[in-house]
């Protein structure tokens, strides 16, 4: 009972801890031109409901967040703002997003500047994408964020213009994805709980790396592009899976664990059969066969680390579409693809290898010290919060 406790105690304040996991971003385009510029800015409602603004009423045109986006994301002339000509107009935009577009005008001439303060105050982290192309200016982007909310895109007499976004900057953008994903990191902790050996690890970071690699050029050319919330929604329950199926490695197999996940997967497919829930009817029947043949499979072997890295690559593929929603979403030009996603992938990479080289030796320390046999409870603590978490990002996201 003692045991119980902890492991929900764990679950709850885990939980209450995931509520902040999702990065806060927003984009605009700017199409230049002799008077001033069209812009056209995308932002999550769920980035505006920071400032209480109701989804439905405050965001149609004219309304409360247009006003606000308006004021605080602002084109310049020299030192003078340009002015909206007419109250935004809302735009039609993909569930759980909002889009608006407004005119410009500028009342004088010089340098001209992007700057943007959106959501700033709520959310010191937001990263806002701004892409700038006409009049003259061969189309490029730039991440803005707080420590550099300006971006001078036309030369001043005492500075050169600014640059896009380069190759080291998207590089820090994926560094900075993963360290702030923490639906990715629990996924890799999940993983890396039970594995033995250096070899085991380097097998499992190696299939989610080689998957997720494929989804996220696929997502960001453009080839593929499956719909956001379900791709959430996947992603964590592919955290809750991998939890559940450590802790029932640790817990003697029991038979329950597998039919039960498989039960209330298929009960969800059911439900996705009345249109209820983000993710298809299709895709949860399919999980729902994905799971009983995995835990079939885990009940025939010893040594379950091949079967762990194949699972490490299916759920791979999901996360590498939610590695590429940022740069997906900015519909870059043809030209800026390439180093953008190389770019981003690396630092991507480099911020997963970091973690596992911080994680995977404290916890092979932990379990040499373990003389007594402590560590499979250590292990089953771990994976009882995680699959906490996995549950609640799966349950929060797919009925959002």
């Amino acid at each position: 009972m003692r045991r119980a406790a902890f492991v929900v105690a764990i679950v709850c304040l885990a939980s209450l801890a995931a509520q902040a996991h999702t990065r806060s971003v927003s984009y605009s385009s700017w199409k230049l031109d002799a008077e001033g510029a069209t812009v056209q800015v995308r932002i999550p409602l769920l980035q505006l409901s920071r400032l209480a603004f109701d989804p439905v009423f405050d965001t149609a045109t004219g309304g409360p967040a247009a006003s606000y986006l308006a004021d605080e994301l602002t084109l310049r002339a020299g030192d003078a703002r340009c002015e909206p000509t007419a109250a935004p107009e809302a735009q039609s935009a993909p569930a759980g997003w909002a889009h608006f577009r407004w005119r410009v005008a500028c009342a004088t001439s010089g340098p001209r500047s992007v700057e943007t303060a959106v959501l700033l105050a709520e959310a010191p982290s937001h990263l806002h994408f701004a892409r700038v192309a006409g009049d003259g200016i061969e189309a490029h982007e730039r991440v803005l964020i707080e420590a550099e909310p300006r971006w001078d895109f036309e030369a001043r007499d005492d500075a050169p213009a600014g640059a896009g976004t380069t190759l080291a900057g998207y590089i820090v953008l994926g560094v900075e994805h993963i360290a702030t994903g923490w639906d990715h990191l629990a996924f890799v902790l999940a993983l890396l709980l039970l594995a033995g050996s250096v070899r085991e690890v380097a097998g499992l970071v190696t299939a989610f790396t080689v998957a997720h690699s494929v989804t996220l050029a696929l997502a960001v050319l453009g080839w593929v592009r499956p719909e956001g919330a379900a791709v959430e929604a996947l992603i964590g329950y592919s955290i809750a899976l991998v939890a559940a199926e450590n802790a029932w490695l640790l817990g003697g197999r029991v038979r329950a664990v597998p039919w039960v996940t498989t039960g209330v997967t298929a009960g969800l497919a059911c439900l996705a059969l009345f249109g209820i829930g983000n993710v298809g009817p299709l895709v949860l029947c399919g999980l729902a066969v994905f799971v009983a043949c995995h835990f079939g499979l885990l009940e025939r072997v010893d040594r379950p680390a091949r079967l762990r890295a194949a699972v490490a690559f299916a759920f791979g593929l999901v996360h590498g579409f939610g590695f590429a929603g940022i740069l997906a979403e900015m519909a870059l030009p043809t030209g800026r693809l390439v180093p953008a996603l190389f770019g981003f992938n690396v630092g991507v990479e480099l911020g997963q290898l970091a973690v596992v080289l911080v994680v995977w030796p404290a916890l092979a320390w932990l379990a040499r010290a373990s003389r007594d046999g402590w560590y499979p409870l250590v292990a089953q603590g771990g994976s009882a919060a995680i699959c906490g978490l996995g549950v609640f990002w799966f349950v929060t996201r797919v009925f959002a």
